[in-house]
C-alpha cells in the first residue's frame, strides 16, 4: 500500500473515532449523570495504554539484552 493510501485511511478512522467521542461527550454534557461511567470507561483505556507501551518497552529491552548473548 502506497503511503498516501494509508494516510488516507488513517485519516478516515481518525475521523470517525473523532466523531464518536464528541457525539459521546454531548451525550455527557446532556446527561451529567453518565459521566460517571465514561469516566470510568476513559480512565480505564488510558491504564491499558500505558500498561502496553511499559509491555513494549520492556520487550523491547529484553530483546535486545537477548540479542547480546553469545553463545
Amino acid at each position: 500500500m502506497n503511503r498516501n493510501r494509508v494516510m488516507a485511511v488513517m485519516r478516515t478512522q481518525w475521523t470517525t473515532l473523532w466523531a464518536a467521542v464528541t457525539a459521546r461527550w454531548e451525550v455527557l454534557r446532556r446527561e451529567p449523570d453518565a459521566g460517571y461511567s465514561t469516566e470510568t470507561v476513559l480512565v480505564t483505556a488510558l491504564l491499558v495504554v500505558a500498561a502496553i507501551a511499559v509491555i513494549a518497552i520492556i520487550t523491547a529491552k529484553v530483546i535486545a539484552k537477548a540479542r547480546g548473548i553469545t553463545l
